[in-house]
């Protein structure tokens, strides 16, 4: 009997994961699957994560990976005819896979709250930037429109906005693409929300107003005590942000733990390509960067076995062809810290050790 089915007939709902240690976000075997005029896309295909108050969760990986999908199907935006969403997702206790979508839309923006990518194209363009803000509050809030428009300009010059009571009326093709950011920041937190999901905010912004941004999302955390989720391609802003790590392939999750552990004892192939791909300013080795070779999978015809077998070098270590046969499970390889990869702890010790770690 589906869960939907035993809440129609008055059954209790299921009690939250008992392994969450506490997290304020609990996500249990996240599966987001779109049908197409191709086949079946599997976006996401079996995630799982905690995300407690006041930490951070850095979500990494090449595009089409799964990471964006899975923050969409965090925020219940995945409601469409064509995509078929299963496993759990838990809010502060309250499950929202099988919750009613008014009650999950009630939440948006009030107790979970997202930085979209490209706040040009998130933000309406016919309305200045604080309509905006003052809509996004007063969905929340019984409150005048003066009240809100006070709110609105609040917002602006906490995140740095200059002028924002003059700002307040611009329209988002106004603001530079920092200023829009950081719009879209206090569109976000204009409700002070306890979970915060920020899909690559830094992208296409240069190198000071990424700092500037990053340095906001870390102050106003400090500030409200809120569990963020920061997805991005950049290991730079991960390794600066984030206390605990998750390593997207495929749709899955090929490595998770604490982020010093990860970037220090990294235990996946990918993480090690990763790693070997992103420059170094702490060093002053001036050999190439060692790109990953090949391209990422198709979501419809995801390898069989470990999805990163076409471009893993170790792939034939593993015997009896269990790398392309047997997709591999995540197995604990230290404390929280979890890898998928046929091979085992040693030989991946021994990798990481004589041939990988010398040449990063």
């Amino acid at each position: 009997m589906s869960k939907l089915e035993k809440a129609a007939l008055g059954e209790p709902a299921a009690a939250a994961p008992s392994d969450s240690d506490g997290a304020f976000l609990s996500v249990r075997d996240l599966r987001i699957h779109f049908n197409t005029d191709d086949g079946l896309v599997k976006s996401v295909d079996g995630v799982s994560f905690d995300v407690q108050r006041g930490r951070t969760l850095g979500i990494v990986g090449e595009s089409g990976s799964g990471k964006s999908v899975t923050s969409l199907g965090v925020m219940g935006l995945h409601r469409s005819a064509n995509a078929k969403v299963t496993g759990e997702v838990w809010l502060d206790g309250q499950e929202l896979i099988a919750a009613d979508p008014d009650d999950v839309r009630r939440l948006r923006g009030r107790k979970m709250a997202m930085i979209f990518q490209d706040p040009l194209s998130a933000m309406h363009p016919y309305y200045s930037v604080g309509q905006q803000i003052i809509e996004a509050y007063r969905v929340h809030h019984k409150v005048s429109k003066k009240e809100a428009r006070t709110r609105a300009i609040e917002m602006l010059d906490r995140v740095g906005i200059p002028e924002p009571n003059k700002r307040v009326d611009g329209f988002p093709h106004e603001f530079s693409g920092g200023m829009r950011q950081r719009a879209m920041i206090a569109m976000a937190l204009v409700n002070n929300p306890e979970l915060l999901i920020a899909d690559e905010p830094t992208t296409a912004l240069d190198v000071t107003v990424q700092a500037q941004i990053l340095d906001l999302i870390r102050d106003l955390q400090k500030e409200f005590g809120s569990a963020v989720i920061m997805i991005t391609h950049d290991l730079g802003v991960v390794a600066e942000m984030a206390d605990d790590l998750l390593v997207m392939y495929g749709g899955r999750p090929v490595e998770r733990g604490p982020a010093e552990s990860v970037f220090s004892e990294p235990r996946h192939p990918y993480t090690w390509g990763l790693l070997g791909s992103m420059p170094r300013l702490d060093r002053e080795d001036t050999e190439r960067l060692i790109p990953i070779k090949g391209s990422p999978p198709s979501l419809i015809n995801v390898p069989s076995g470990c999805a990163f077998n076409p471009r893993c070098p170790y792939a034939d270590i593993p015997k009896d062809n269990v790398t392309r046969t047997v997709r591999p499970e995540l197995t604990e390889v230290g404390e929280r810290h979890w890898a998928a990869c046929h091979m085992g702890q040693e030989q991946r010790e021994r990798i990481w050790t004589e041939e990988i770690a010398p040449k990063l």
